[in-house]
């Protein structure tokens, strides 16, 4: 329970809130189902008169409430579930050596073994194409003129989802709407240190809360909870009504103490992983934590001194180039306290982004936007295959943050690993060319960009039906070139990542002088940038996230505090281009939100107003900055 504007509120075991005298009336006449969602409580509030009160009335003393036992929460018989699971056991049992006992896979979902055959999108019904579109930096370049480092803009954008949220509420996980999307097999790995204790656990069991409700019965959870030591609170079960009845039970019954052992929990969760008879489509880790790892690694001490993150990461789930399980831990770090560039360095070499929830009262947002992705998946293990279409023209450079890239030894042609993507989620690459000098014809053909990847639903590989071909005109004389703008809005992206990542490289050294004169320095740049001369919002949102950064490095309080672990969270969300929370309380409402995508933006929306009565006064932040939207010319 709570207090909330002179209110007790109670908080149900499903994570939904009520004022403990509307809620423990409907309890009083029998009704132990959430109001909400419909959920079966297994512990109910009731209201105990107090004998030393006139007339047996109830106490209300809200400023000692949690000593005072007028309001109690009283815990029902279980209900009888299936009699093959019984939800004890999953508590105190011992582990087995392997976790290969996860439940078996929704029969409609299942299909192990598939074989996988490339497939014309053209003819796939599962899911729309992705949307290739190319810009090139100028349409025209002289004949008798060479241009090294000439940009190419690569722009990708994945196909709708037939699930999200439609005008009567209904979900991308409701049971309707299953079937159109990819389920998840989601391993969760949460921090119950001592210092979780109190509000943080309260919000992070209110968190878990909501991540249950929104799975669906083709998706699969697994609780890992870790301290000292680490413990499988909750094998991998799918999330029908029982499941997540079962679910709810485990998470309630976790209690906060002990040390930090990051890697032990992130072990356990690798092996769980690894270990599982089935896999659904997708797989997800999320990590949360609010300290450091005191068992693995020493977290920087000095502005010198050099840790190796990567001993915290179970080689099973890191992508080394490529050859890994592909499975993204997203880590979020909770408060003041947490190693921020620990829980960086596990999302970077994973695949999975790191989120900053400055604020604790925007964990349940926070999850709930990595979710709205991890349920909108519809494209995996998409590759660009690029290849020069002159015979003298060769590749300079592909600029693309995290993902993998590769350039063959003739420099002739090359790729770009994407992975996995979310509904209508979008992608910018820039390919540098040295284009030659050519007297020969009036239009050159500089680039064949090709992109293969598969459907999730179908597990299809499909293979676009054409190439998409750049190319540019070649005359004899040609006024002033025209840059796109396209093109440069992306450079002034690419730009302010670099100034962020050599600013907090600065930092790191104990220049912060410098460190901020480095973003100020790319502040004005951007600024006389022709896309920002045309109000682009995009560099306006760099701009004002520019500017974050520099009040975030004030001085080394400030720095240690909140700067590095939001300047390492813009730095995941740029590289991957992929959205990533950094909770305060400023209000960023007249900036377009990072990378988030629709279904992200609904299942933020469903977090911020899934309250009853009053919601509490809190505000998920964003990454000032967003992706290009390119229109053609």
């Amino acid at each position: 329970m709570e207090l909330g504007q002179g209110h007790a509120i109670f908080t149900a075991e499903c994570s939904h809130s009520f004022h403990f005298h509307c809620i423990a009336s409907n309890v009083k006449h029998g009704n132990q189902i959430c109001p909400v969602c419909r959920a079966k409580w297994k512990e109910i509030p009731f209201q105990r008169p107090a004998s030393h009160l006139p007339n047996g009335k109830s106490r209300i003393n809200p400023a000692d409430w949690p000593r005072d036992d007028a309001w109690a929460v009283r815990s029902l018989p279980s209900p009888r579930l299936d009699s093959t699971r019984h939800v004890s056991s999953l508590f105190q049992a011992s582990e087995p050596g392997t976790f290969d006992d996860d439940e078996v896979l929704d029969q409609q979902q299942e299909n192990p073994q598939q074989n996988v055959f490339e497939k014309d999108a053209s003819t796939n019904n599962s899911i729309g194409a992705i949307e290739v579109k190319t810009y090139p930096e100028v349409s025209a370049v002289p004949r008798a003129n060479s241009h090294n480092n000439f940009a190419i803009l690569i722009h990708l954008k994945a196909p709708h989802s037939s699930g999200g949220l439609n005008s009567r509420n209904q979900t991308i996980f409701s049971p309707s709407t299953q079937n159109s999307r990819a389920p998840v097999d989601l391993v969760t790995v949460l921090d119950v240190s001592g210092s979780m204790a109190g509000t943080k656990l309260a919000l992070l069991k209110r968190a878990m809360g909501f991540v249950i409700q929104h799975l669906g019965p083709s998706d699969r959870l697994s609780v890992i909870a870790f301290s000292s030591t680490a413990r499988r609170l909750f094998p991998l079960r799918r999330m029908t009504e029982t499941g997540r009845q079962e679910a709810l039970q485990a998470v309630n019954s976790l209690t906060s103490n002990g040390g930090t052992n990051i890697a032990e929990g992130l072990r356990k969760g690798a092996k769980l992983i690894v270990d599982r008879k089935w896999k659904n489509p997708v797989g997800s880790i999320i990590l949360l934590s609010d300290g450091q790892d005191t068992y693995t690694v020493s977290s920087p001490s000095g502005s010198h001194s050099r840790t190796d993150y990567k001993s915290l990461i179970p080689p099973s789930i890191q992508r080394n180039g490529g050859t890994g399980l592909r499975v993204p831990v997203h880590t979020f770090g909770f408060g003041a306290d947490h190693d921020a560039a620990s829980m960086h360095s596990i999302s970077e070499i994973s695949g999975g982004t790191f989120s900053f929830i400055e604020a604790e009262g925007v964990i349940q947002d926070a999850f709930a936007q990595c979710i709205g992705g991890l349920l909108s998946v519809v494209v995996q293990e998409a590759c660009v295959k690029l290849e020069c279409a002159h015979p003298n023209l060769l590749i300079n450079s592909i600029k693309a943050g995290s993902y993998r890239t590769s350039v063959t030894a003739d420099a002739k042609a090359g790729s770009i690993d994407v992975g996995d993507l979310y509904a209508e989620e979008e992608r910018d690459f820039l390919v540098t060319v040295n284009v030659p000098v050519d007297e020969s014809c009036d239009e050159m053909s500089l680039l064949k960009v090709r992109c293969i990847y598969g459907d999730p639903l179908s597990k299809e590989m499909v293979s676009l039906e054409e190439d998409n071909e750049v190319k540019i005109q070649r005359a004899t004389v040609i006024g002033q070139p025209i840059v796109s703008m396209e093109v440069d809005r992306q450079r002034n992206r690419l730009r302010a990542a670099e100034a962020m990542a050599e600013a907090r490289a600065a930092a790191e050294h104990g220049d912060l002088t410098g460190a901020v004169s480095l973003l100020e320095s790319c502040r004005r740049a951007l600024s006389e940038t022709i896309s920002a001369r045309s109000g682009d919002r995009l560099c306006v949102a760099l701009s004002a996230e520019l500017k974050e950064m520099q009040e975030r490095m004030a001085n080394r309080r400030v720095y240690e505090s909140s700067g590095r672990a939001y300047v390492l969270s813009g730095l995941s969300s740029h590289s991957w281009q992929r959205a990533t929370a950094r909770g305060d309380s400023t209000d960023s409402t007249s900036l377009i939100q990072a990378y988030q995508t629709p279904t992200m933006t609904d299942m933020v929306t469903r977090s911020q107003t899934m309250f009853f009565g009053n919601p509490p006064q809190r505000k998920l932040r964003q990454a000032q900055s967003f992706p290009a939207r390119p229109h053609p010319r």
